[in-house]
């Protein structure tokens, strides 16, 4: 982190919950809580999923003493865990969702670990690279396959069953963002070349096409919306960043 007028960034914290070794478990991602800025869950290859806790300690000069402990660390699918995610549902603090390589969407809730509930399971048990939580309704989440060429649409009152299938994409999708406004926009993007923005206020009819198409001049590797000005995403292809007014 850059401190204000500092030109260095330095470390803050080191979250490590391997105790004989200098690293743990090469990690896939993380996600920080939205309600608790002092939660953040990473996902890892161990088939674990990790809730760290962080206390920020007195201010000593210009330096926050931050340190991290380990809430809850557990086993949350039976292969790789390739992504996780916070949920604003319930009050946004407690319920998460993870997805791996077994080809399953996991959600928990901190504050029953006893137990998860396996929201969708790929008919083909490929592994499955991202979820993303609807910005608007924590009822939908997204999710899609390695080398998939389609984003599927979940709805977590109907385990198991998707809610619509995008698939115009003829390459495989790399990047999914909800909007930060609606409830029933999404915008996906594949090594097509294209960043697809679809309305999904017709399901459970089926969504044929997208609402709007952006071909750009090479594979779409991620996708961003921007929360604070819903007219403008953000995509990356080769060395380039693209800002797309919508």
């Amino acid at each position: 982190m850059v401190q204000v007028g500092e030109t260095e960034t330095r470390l803050e914290c080191l979250l490590n919950n391997n105790k004989n070794s200098d690293f743990c478990a090469p990690l896939t991602s993380f996600d920080w809580n939205e309600v608790d800025p002092n939660l953040l869950g990473t996902s890892s290859i161990d088939t674990t999923c990790t809730i760290w806790g962080l206390e920020t300690g007195q201010v000593l000069g210009r330096v926050n003493l931050v340190s991290g402990h380990v809430k809850t660390q557990l086993i949350a699918h039976d292969k790789e865990v390739y992504d996780i995610a916070f949920s604003r549902a319930g009050g946004g603090r407690d319920m998460f969702a993870s997805v791996g390589a077994d080809g399953s969407v996991r959600m928990f809730d901190l504050r029953h670990l006893e137990h998860s509930t396996i929201i969708y399971e790929d008919p083909q048990h490929h592994p499955l690279l991202r979820l993303c939580w609807n910005k608007q309704d924590p009822n939908y989440l997204a999710t899609m396959a390695m080398d998939g060429m389609e984003v599927v649409i979940l709805d977590v009152r109907v385990p198991c069953t998707p809610v619509a299938r995008l698939n115009n994409h003829r390459a495989c999708v790399n990047g999914i963002a909800w909007a930060p406004h609606s409830s029933c926009h999404i915008c996906t993007a594949a090594d097509d070349h294209q960043a697809l923005i679809w309305d999904i206020q017709q399901m459970p009819r089926a969504i044929e096409d997208p609402i709007l198409a952006y071909t750009a001049e090479g594979e779409i590797n991620n996708v961003q919306w921007a929360s604070t000005q819903p007219d403008w995403i953000a995509i990356c292809y080769n060395n380039c960043l693209e800002i797309l007014r919508v």
